[in-house]
């Protein structure tokens, strides 16, 4: 199910996206602060389980209440805790499936399985392929290491209007720019591209400075040197036989003028992420003076540079990238709050085929991994003699709220799918039964292999040791110290200096 959100300044999001909806949430409560917080860190960490880290934290609090008031000390609920978070990590990692990364059907497919409760799962096949070949793209390999940088190279672009299909990956880029002169060239096959970080115009002072002139003679000396200044560094650029420059700073109309007249298409202000996005696509390096400029510097693995319009704006187009390491996905749609929910649900796709290209070890879903930590740490509780047993024991009781919430989710019979799902884990299933989960459409137990549901190892771990040291620390507090004053007037007798312990 989807939730509208209206914010303070009366937009509407509309979106099941946890992390999404926590961060509209206004919350006074220190503990839902922390709460909340959880869910930002699980997405910049691993990119999905927003959701579950935030009801999973809640629910090993609340399992942990009757401990409490029993006068269980906190430290011995949180040390058990922590001894069944070591365990259930090291159970999912042996139950784990080692995946193949090169294998781009069984990808697809677990990438399809992450997005299926999301609003897009019906264009689901388009959003996984858009996905994996941004991916791909941006991979690369530095000193041995694979390194996959989405959030910096890979660029969400959203038009309004068209159809989702129309939805594709640029190999190269975008940019929403137009030539600077109107006479510039807006079509070059196989562009010379030059990016440069410096501004094109005479140099300005940095603070204010006053040139007072007596003679007429000596306004012309100074219009001749800012001439003379903006013609070399135009002089140094042509040197070097650009199709396309793009800057980052002004451009003088000196220099406009001088470039269009040796045939130079120029583009500028263009944001310092935008550029760092050209070089790597074309294969440049930004130049920060224009006197240093080698022949290496120079972009030559762009196949076209274009610019469109779209709609009412004009679009730049780098694309035909001969290698291109940067990219830009573009999106299109029906209206503006569906183009944000589908970049919501390309960035959780995105960051899922990051984890597997990353790390391919892969769980089933469903809330199968889940309910079979949960019967492990069960049948491991039952060897624990002191007083850490229940804790140990509740924290496989918390685990359960994943398939329960799916049960919910789908309108199941919760009590009766949960026994069932829990037979099967405690024995009836035997060495097949850490796949049986919930099919998250009928509400049925099912084995996940059959059904293609599959979960990133790292998301699963992340979340687990996520709510479990976000539980273990509220669980350690036992006072409320604030340093807020009190309202004038509702303080007690002798004032206090303005603060108040609770």
């Amino acid at each position: 199910m989807l939730k509208m959100i209206l914010d303070a300044s009366g937009s509407l999001t509309l979106t099941n996206d946890g992390n999404a909806i926590l961060r509209e949430v206004d919350v006074s409560h220190p503990a839902a602060k922390s709460i909340i917080e959880l869910s930002r860190t699980q997405d910049e960490e691993v990119g999905d389980g927003t959701t579950t880290v935030a009801v999973l934290a809640g629910e090993l609090l609340s399992v942990a209440e009757p401990f409490i008031k029993a006068n269980m000390h906190p430290t011995v609920v949180v040390r058990a805790y922590f001894a069944a978070l070591d365990e259930a990590v090291r159970f999912a990692e042996q139950a784990a499936v080692v995946l193949d990364a090169d294998d781009t059907e069984n990808l697809e497919a677990i990438v399809a399985s992450c997005i299926g409760t999301k609003y897009m799962h019906r264009h689901s096949d388009l959003l996984v392929r858009i996905a994996l070949a941004a991916v791909k793209t941006v991979r690369d390999t530095v000193d041995g290491r694979v390194l996959i940088d989405t959030k910096t190279y890979v660029k969400v672009e959203k038009l309004p209007g068209g159809e989702m299909e129309d939805s594709r990956v640029l190999d190269g880029v975008m940019l929403a720019k137009d030539v600077t002169a109107a006479n510039m060239r807006r079509r070059i096959v196989k562009p010379r591209v030059l990016l440069v970080d410096c501004p094109l115009e005479y140099r300005k002072a940095e603070s204010a400075t006053n040139v007072e002139l007596t003679k007429e003679a000596d306004f012309r000396a100074l219009l001749a040197a800012e001439e003379e200044y903006v013609t070399r560094i135009v002089g140094d650029l042509l040197a070097h036989k650009p199709d396309l420059l793009i800057t980052e700073k002004g451009v003088s109309d000196l220099a406009l003028h001088l470039l269009a007249k040796a045939n130079v298409s120029v583009i500028r202000r263009v944001r310092k992420t935008d550029n760092n996005r050209v070089a790597r696509a074309v294969g440049a390096t930004i130049v920060s003076r224009t006197s240093e400029i080698v022949e290496s510097d120079v972009g030559t693995g762009a196949g076209l540079f274009e610019v469109t319009k779209v709609g009412d704006d004009y679009f730049t187009f780098i694309t035909g990238c001969e290698n291109p390491r940067a990219c830009t996905v573009l999106l299109r749609g029906g209206s503006k709050d569906v183009l944000n929910e589908v970049e919501r649900n390309l960035q959780d796709a995105l960051c899922v085929a990051r984890n597997i290209l990353l790390h391919p070890k892969m769980v089933p879903g469903g809330g199968a991994i889940e309910m079979a930590v949960a019967a492990h740490l069960t049948a491991k509780s039952k060897t624990l003699t002191d007083v850490s047993a229940a804790p140990y024991r509740a924290v496989a009781s918390a685990l359960e709220v994943v398939p329960r919430t799916l049960a919910e989710n789908c309108g199941a019979k919760v009590i009766r799918v949960l026994t069932a799902l829990r037979a099967k884990h405690s024995g009836g299933g035997g060495e097949e039964a850490p796949f049986f989960g919930i099919d998250g459409r009928s509400g049925e137990v099912v084995d996940m292999r059959t059904l293609g549901v599959w979960e990133p190892l790292i998301v699963k771990t992340q979340t687990m040791k996520t709510a479990v040291e976000a539980a273990a620390m509220l669980l350690r507090i036992d006072d409320i110290v604030s340093g807020l004053s009190k309202p004038k007037g509702s303080g007690g007798e002798g004032g206090g200096g303005g603060f108040e312990e609770e």
